[in-house]
């Protein structure tokens, strides 16, 4: 059954027709990708569906009774309410109920014989209401999403003080929390760390209702969705599979349509050649021949009603990156020796270790708020540290590339701004702004007015032609489409020199590099392998230092005496004590959404486990 229709609808922005008769049908229980490039019309799409605006013409329509949940800007809240209260706002209706069973409960106590029997059909009534809408799970499911996004260092604080992306989480949290029917989430991972994104995944991947999703990160359209619609030129292409599945699918559908141009053309061809040989046969008779004059005419009118085939967009336009390094630096790149920082009474980095040598590819990953971005601070000297040794290695020229453009004027333009950086004459600047998409009267923008992708583009623009052999880059596919995000990568696969980058997307990741360090608790971990490698054997460290595995228990052969007995039922009161207790804890992984507590208890069975085996060998020992 479908939940939403989309109608042949049409939508104008500034002039520009955005679509053109769009249609799209979305089935309860879709797990629905859009992808395409900036500027193709994906949030106009999502506030059309949302009803946040209004389409020129065609219609959408809905299953009757559809939740729509959508986040399309951040509301403003009373100055006391807290990250906590917003997420408990997506429970009104049950707060109110739970509100009024504790009213009831307070005029049975007091009632008399005559109203008892009254309130309690009342209090009875509400309370299987409550139950059956899950009342009494609201807590451990706000719980479940403050711990799977990463929320609790500032759930607790005032919402209106919170950074814009803390309050983006927060809001995500609601809606979560909400279930609608039909959820549309624009670009959810931003902001996420990367536990938060695998969280996020699994909750999508299990949830009940329908899910659409605009998002850059192929790894998480992989890992959630089930149908892509690519959107493209005014139009949208439905296909099944995930995102690999997709890329497959649309490079036959654009040969196969290729194909089908071509031969129409050919066709085209033969025919226009038969009409003007007919009209040349017709003049060149004596007397002229009406008949062929005829002929060619039905033929043209063929080939006016013929129904063209559209040339499919086999190469779209592109920015052309190319980094050409500097010579080459020294064999050490970057040296960190027991750094510690601290800001204030919070301890960020305690004693971390950090290497990188010459052609290195490391990319640091870790939690939000671990000290990703402090590293890289440290390390362009931005920042000193408290204690420890820093230095960056001889003949090293840095280019950084960070998510935050920072804009001294604002009305500056887009090429002297770019001039700014690079040395060149106006006409030769155009033309390299060219290659990073950036047309005609477009590099007389104002910076002030671009969008996150359009100065990420001029900052690699600049970054191209600098003197550099040592990239450092911060969340540098932020902002960029994912044809962007390819031109990128294989950009950086080409650099000579060295990088490092502070990254969320794990396909950027596992493709470009081949060390990770992991930052988690001040210090840092290097491992010689991609992210998904490093992040099972970081798994792996983790399991074995939640609990201490225990000494095994020292068994003496026991004596057959009276004090044997008490021992004997001391040992069988431990065995039962651990069973229950493994008992326990398996009941509560299996309902543990979040993968680190989950961890935590498997590991915690575990060692029970060993425990009960060595409490089994001497109960063994006692009965023979």
């Amino acid at each position: 059954m479908m939940i939403c229709t989309v109608q042949q609808i049409s939508k104008m922005l500034g002039g520009n027709m955005i679509f053109e008769n769009l249609s799209l049908d979305i089935k309860t229980g879709d797990k629905l990708g859009v992808v395409g490039r900036n500027g193709s019309g994906k949030t106009t799409l999502f506030k059309l569906i949302s009803g946040a605006e209004q389409p020129d013409s065609g219609a959408i329509h809905f299953k009757k009774g559809t939740k729509i949940g959508y986040l399309a800007q951040i509301p403003l809240y009373e100055k006391e309410t807290t990250g906590y209260d917003v997420l408990n706002s997506a429970f009104v209706e049950l707060k109110e109920m739970q509100a009024k069973m504790s009213e009831l409960e307070a005029e049975l106590a007091n009632a008399g014989n005559t109203d008892m029997d009254k309130l309690l059909r009342v209090y009875g009534d509400l309370q299987e209401e409550f139950a059956n809408r899950e009342g009494y799970a609201v807590d451990s499911e706000i719980e479940k999403v403050i711990n799977g996004l990463q929320l609790k260092p500032f759930v607790g604080r005032s919402f209106g003080q919170l950074s814009g992306g803390e309050q983006t989480k927060i809001m995500l949290g609601k809606l979560l929390l909400t279930k609608p029917d039909l959820l549309l989430l624009d670009e959810p991972t931003n902001h996420l760390d990367l536990f938060a994104v695998e969280w996020l995944e699994a909750y999508l991947t299990d949830y009940s209702g329908t899910v659409v999703i605009i998002s850059h990160d192929r790894y998480f359209l992989d890992c959630v969705v089930t149908k892509v619609a690519d959107l493209e030129e005014g139009e949208i292409h439905l296909y099944y599979g995930n995102y690999s599945a997709f890329i497959l699918e649309k490079e036959v559908r654009l040969m196969r349509e290729f194909q089908n141009y071509e031969e129409q053309q050919k066709k085209i061809k033969k025919m226009k050649e038969a009409i003007k040989r007919l009209h040349q046969w017709a003049n060149e008779a004596n007397p002229p021949n009406p008949g062929l004059h005829r002929q060619a005419r039905n033929m043209e009118r063929a080939l006016e009603r013929m129904e063209k085939v559209r040339k499919p967009l086999i190469d779209p336009k592109k920015m052309t990156l190319s980094f050409e390094a500097a010579p080459r630096s020294g064999k050490e790149v970057v040296v960190m020796e027991g750094i510690t920082k601290s800001f204030g009474q919070q301890e960020l980095l305690k004693g971390a270790d950090f290497h990188v040598y010459w052609k290195d590819r490391t990319a640091i990953v870790g939690r939000n708020g671990c000290g990703k971005s402090t590293v890289l601070r440290i390390l362009l000297g931005e920042l000193p540290i408290d204690t420890g040794m820093s230095k960056v290695g001889s003949n090293v020229k840095i280019g950084f590339l960070s998510q935050h453009f920072e804009i001294s004027d604002p009305k500056a333009r887009l090429i002297d701004v770019f001039r700014g950086e690079v040395t060149i004459a106006e006409g030769e600047a155009r033309h390299i702004l060219a290659k990073f998409m950036f047309y005609g009267p477009d590099v007389f923008m104002r910076v002030g007015d671009l969008s996150g992708g359009e100065r990420m583009r001029l900052r690699l623009a600049q970054l191209m032609y600098q003197d550099v052999n040592f990239l450092v880059l911060d969340e540098p596919t932020n902002h960029l489409d994912i044809e962007s995000r390819e031109v990128l990568e294989e950009a950086l696969e080409d650099f000579t020199g060295t990088i490092v980058a502070v990254s969320h997307d794990r396909y950027f990741l596992n493709k470009l590099f081949s060390r990770t360090a992991w930052l988690e608790d001040g210090l840092m971990t290097t491992f010689e392998g991609p992210y998904n490698w490093a992040r099972e054997k970081w798994q792996e460290i983790q399991s074995r230092m939640v609990v201490g595995v225990p000494e095994p228990i020292a068994v003496k052969k026991p004596k057959i005496d009276k004090k044997e007995k008490e021992v004997t039922i001391n040992v069988e009161q431990e065995i039962a004590r651990l069973e229950q207790k493994i008992d326990s804890l398996e009941k509560e992984a299996e309902d543990e959404s979040d993968w680190m507590k989950y961890e935590s208890i498997m590991a915690e069975v575990t060692v029970i486990k060993q425990e009960l085996e060595s409490y089994y060998e001497i109960w063994m020992r006692e009965v023979e």
